[in-house]
């Protein structure tokens, strides 16, 4: 039986297909279901094991990146949400896994499912470029993972939180990423942190690493040739006499959520 992930959709989401397609790619059953099916009760919760958050700009971000959304899931969805959370899989004992990707993690955020918040970037512009990320916590979406190059596509992903907060992050391992100097932000000549995060912060954990919450795309990256420095890659890997990988180091996050209930 194939893991079971819905993504949800509605109101401004527009990256619901990349994301389906990672968890397709890792080997899941993908539904793309629109918000209002659930709150209508054609769609159960409790029939899937992984819960998608995709990216975009939900009710255009009007009265804040991912607040009007978090609302109409909090109203009309947060005892179904509760009990995901703390409903087991029905092949084993562990809790389900929550995604929120850029979009989707501020609606966690505002949900007050993920801790501290996401405001504007230091610039105050919208940014799209590509940053490299330094795992840090314990979950079980990064196992495996030593390094991360994806793009970022937003204009409030400055993560903050207060120091107590981010004291609790450092200390119950809840930082999921952090914005580090790498491959990609050293090929393009950019700083590491793109948006100002309080302590380089681009993602971050909660229900003991169950729910990740990512500024960056994974759903992005799924293809080797998506990277800005692809075609130099290439050249290396033929030099070397071997091939250029197939797909991009975003996959694992999707294979991780996947793997997790085999």
């Amino acid at each position: 039986m194939k893991t079971r992930v819905l993504i949800f959709s509605g109101y401004g989401l527009n990256c619901e297909e990349e994301t389906a397609y990672g968890f397709t790619l890792a080997g899941a059953s993908t539904d793309i279901v629109h918000i209002n099916d659930v709150i209508d009760g054609r769609v159960k919760l409790k029939d899937y094991q992984i819960l998608a958050f995709p990216g975009g700009f939900s009710y255009g971000d009007d009265t804040g990146s991912g607040k009007a959304y978090a609302n109409r899931v909090r109203n009309h969805l947060g005892k179904e949400l509760k009990d995901f959370l703390k409903r087991d899989t029905p092949r084993q004992s562990r809790g389900k896994l929550i995604i929120g990707i850029c979009n989707g993690f501020q609606i966690l955020t505002q949900l007050g499912l993920l801790p501290g918040a996401l405001t504007f970037n230091d610039s105050n512009r919208y940014i799209d470029r590509w940053v490299d990320l330094k795992p840090e916590g314990d979950s079980p979406w990064l196992r495996g993972i030593e390094k991360l190059s994806v793009p970022i596509a937003h204009g409030e992903g400055k993560f903050i939180a207060d120091k107590k907060t981010l004291a609790e992050l450092k200390k119950k391992k809840q930082v999921a990423f952090r914005y580090v100097k790498g491959e990609t932000s050293t090929y393009q000549d950019l700083p590491a942190n793109p948006n100002g995060a309080m302590e380089n912060i681009a993602g971050v954990l909660s229900h003991k690493g169950r729910v990740l919450g990512m500024m960056p795309h994974p759903d992005r990256h799924l293809f080797s040739i998506q990277r800005p420095d692809w075609p130099l890659l290439k050249e290396q890997a033929k030099r070397a006499g071997t091939l250029l990988p197939e797909h991009g180091q975003g996959l694992q996050i999707f294979k991780n959520g996947v793997e997790y209930f085999r």
